[in-house]
């Protein structure tokens, strides 16, 4: 049985604002409902490794889920950090920050990390997928072209590999592309078949 048939009996509440993980989950055939706004205050320790900043911040926005979850309710929540040199990238406050974060990245590979918490009544799993993403060298002309036609204010670390950076600027990928865009498709269907059967292992 296909898991799209498999999941008919849950309601899946996929818990983002991002469209671009809306859209990924769409295309899997998965049935989901999303879950209304709420707020999610996304600190993390300072002593937290980088690579574990996205699991962590997946499971802080379930746990922050306001409405109580019913008997088969699984709720989605995912973060998506870009890590380069042990440094978390955030999402840019200002066209100059989104410049200077993709300098930053030009020429050089870093790490793109999706976390992802899967909840229900009585159950939680948390995974995480890593990908490395090795950019050419930009040119200012490039960098300024894309963040004024673009606006990446909205992405992890400025920019987005479907977009016209992307396409020009993207060299190499070691790992889920989709997982760059921000879900890690094949990894959240494997595991959302671990957890439907309780299975205590999928990699």
């Amino acid at each position: 049985m296909l898991l799209h048939d498999k999941l008919k009996s849950y309601n899946i509440i996929l818990a983002s604002a991002s469209p671009r993980r809306r859209e990924l989950l769409r295309a899997t055939g998965i049935e989901y409902s999303l879950a209304p706004k709420f707020e999610c205050e996304e600190l993390y320790p300072a002593t937290l490794a980088a690579e574990d900043v996205a699991a962590y911040l997946s499971e802080l926005k379930s746990r922050a889920y306001p409405t109580p979850l019913a008997i088969n309710d699984i709720l989605i929540t995912a973060d998506t950090t870009v890590v380069i040199d042990n440094e978390v990238l955030g999402k840019p406050a200002t066209e100059a920050e989104a410049r200077e974060m993709i300098g930053r990245l030009a020429g050089r590979e870093h790490s793109v990390v999706t976390g992802v918490t899967l909840r229900s009544v009585d159950y939680t799993r948390s995974f995480a997928s890593t990908s490395r993403v090795r950019f050419a060298p930009l040119t200012e002309e490039q960098i300024a072209y894309y963040v004024e036609n673009y606006k990446p204010m909205d992405k992890a670390g400025a920019y987005g590999i479907q977009e016209w950076i992307g396409y020009i600027g993207i060299e190499s990928i070691e790992g889920s592309f989709y997982n760059v865009m921000g879900l890690p498709v094949q990894r959240l269907c494997r595991e959302l078949e671990c957890f439907i059967e309780r299975l205590p292992s999928c990699y």
